[in-house]
């Protein structure tokens, strides 16, 4: 069900606003801003942009929620931004693209579109042309991706891996303590281990492994993508645990107890 019109107009009565002065405001004629509310017409998606704008909420609530139904509280929380689809009930489409057997792909972000993830992470034309692959051992009931990751923040994983995540569609699952690629408005990808603080702080505490890295939170408010580490992929050896000397000591003994073995032999 729409309940555009009904929700338009209560809006525009909370602010204590004529259609009048609404249509000018929002640039329509005052007969559009009447045809709108009593439901005999509906408005362009440039004029829809400029009505949500007008009232800071979003398409998909001014479409499809009853705001009659809100309390005042929770009508000034979705104004202030702190109304937030943690669980993916709302309109969270996740684009992706599928191979000849019409099983899902795993896209992988190369280095070079990085950057572009955060403006093209929903619009089918940026997704398409990434390149695709699939991994067999992975499960084909959930959706996968794979993302660049720069810097030694999260040892073992080194600069320059490509990071597979799994997508989490409700962030009230995100564990804490368990790494993450979180994608945000202003930072893009970032790969971290996440602590939930959804419930109490609207909230992630974001750590890296490398001790040398500050914790610092973000909200939940900026986050755009969720994913849930799966694996990686690097072209180098992780560090073994040993210090370089303590290895080349230990390399050092076994060749003489192997030269002592050889002599009994």
């Amino acid at each position: 069900m729409n309940f555009f019109s009904t929700n338009l107009k209560a809006l525009r009565k909370r602010k204590k606003l004529s259609q009048e002065d609404m249509a000018e405001q929002i640039g329509i004629t005052r007969s559009s801003q009447s045809a709108y509310e009593v439901g005999n017409a509906e408005p362009n998606f440039d004029t829809l942009l400029k009505i949500s704008k007008f009232f800071n909420f979003p398409v998909d609530i001014l479409l499809k929620e009853d705001l009659s139904t809100y309390s005042e509280l929770r009508l000034q929380n979705i104004e202030n931004g702190y109304e937030i689809d943690i669980t993916g009930r709302q309109l969270r489409v996740l684009t992706t693209t599928v191979d000849e057997n019409n099983e899902e792909n795993i896209e992988l972000v190369p280095i070079g579109a990085k950057a572009g993830y955060t403006a093209g992470y929903s619009d089918p034309e940026y997704i398409k042309v990434l390149p695709t692959f699939q991994l067999p051992f992975l499960s084909k009931q959930k959706k996968y991706r794979t993302f660049p990751i720069n810097g030694d923040s999260m040892p073992p994983v080194a600069h320059g891996s490509y990071v597979t995540g799994e997508f989490v569609q409700n962030w009230e699952y995100i564990q804490s303590g368990y790494p993450y690629i979180i994608i945000t408005k202003d930072d893009g990808i970032v790969f971290k281990v996440a602590y939930n603080h959804i419930k109490d702080k609207k909230t992630l505490l974001l750590c890296s492994t490398n001790p040398e890295y500050q914790p610092y939170e973000i909200s939940i408010a900026d986050v755009l993508e969720v994913w849930k580490f799966t694996n990686y992929i690097s072209s180098q050896l992780p560090e073994p645990n040993l210090s370089r000397d303590k290895l080349a000591e230990t390399v050092l003994q076994l060749q003489k107890d192997m030269a002592y073995l050889k002599k009994k032999v």
